[in-house]
Formats: C-alpha cells, structure tokens, sequence
C-alpha cells in the first residue's frame, strides 16, 4: 500500500501527543477531556460514547452523561486525535494525532477489531473523483468489513 511515513504513539507518549495536538488547535485539555481521551487510548477495540462514558463514570465514581462523551469524542475527530469507525458507531485513538489523512478501517465481522491502513493512492483517487462530482470539502471514509487473521485461522 502507498502510504506514508508517521511516528506512531501508544501509552503516555500517545496522551501527551494528544494534549499538545488539542492545545496547539486553540483548544483545552481539560480533566474530563484527559479521561475521555484516556479512556478510549486504553481500549483495543473502537469504543462506543456510551462504553467511555462508562468508563470514566466508573473512574470519577459518578455517573459521566454520554452526551457530553459524544461532544467531547466529536472535537476529537475534529482535531485529528480520534477516528470515527461509521459502521459501528464507535471510535478509536489515533494513534499519530499531529499526522492528518484519510485512512483505511479494516474491520472484522467476528471479533470487532478494527485495523487502521493508510494508502493515500486510493483515498487520494476517492477524493479526486468526489471533487470532479462537484462535492468540496471532502473526506474520504474507507471502511472494510471481514475476518481478521485471528479469527479466520480459527474459521
């Protein structure tokens, strides 16, 4: 696949790479922001508002309104540090947030994993044909439902 060259995060180096993305965008990174964003960097899974209000509720010891999970998830895919699995309704870390591009959700029907790919060939073909339709502001989202190898081994 043509892709391109990122530093991938994970851990604490992803959380601080995610503060400073947020902050240098103009925005806070507020303490309900930080167990957001905490909650959903720790899942290995794409994570629905509802598991992560869950998540922090349970963490701060009340009830977290999934409401306010969904504002705060919503500014994070604005500002490149997560990425909104459509067909699942659910959302993942990105894990290289100072890195903007389309990318690529390889999904698996049986477990749920979702694999992020980048090909900037095919996202960039999709954008070009959207843009010859007339359509602006584009944003190209690739999703691929099957099995992942896991679960096909044990198919």
């Amino acid at each position: 696949m043509s892709g391109h060259n990122h530093h991938d995060f994970a851990g604490e180096r992803l959380i601080a790479a995610a503060r400073e993305a947020l902050v240098a965008s103009g925005e806070q990174w507020t303490e309900m922001r930080a167990d957001v964003f905490e909650a959903l960097a720790g899942r290995e899974r794409p994570a629905s508002a509802y598991d992560i209000a869950e998540a922090v509720g349970a963490r701060r010891g009340k009830r977290v309104a999934a409401n306010s999970v969904y504002r705060i998830l919503d500014l994070f895919v604005r500002s490149n540090l997560a990425r909104r699995v459509e067909s699942a309704n659910a959302y993942v870390a990105n894990s290289h947030p100072g890195c903007r591009h389309d990318c690529i959700f390889l999904i698996c029907d049986l477990c749920g994993k979702a694999v992020h790919s980048d090909d900037d060939a095919l996202t960039g073909a999709l954008r070009l044909a959207a843009q010859a339709a007339g359509f602006a502001e584009v944003r190209p989202v690739v999703e691929i439902r099957g099995h992942c190898a896991d679960c096909a081994a044990g198919d």
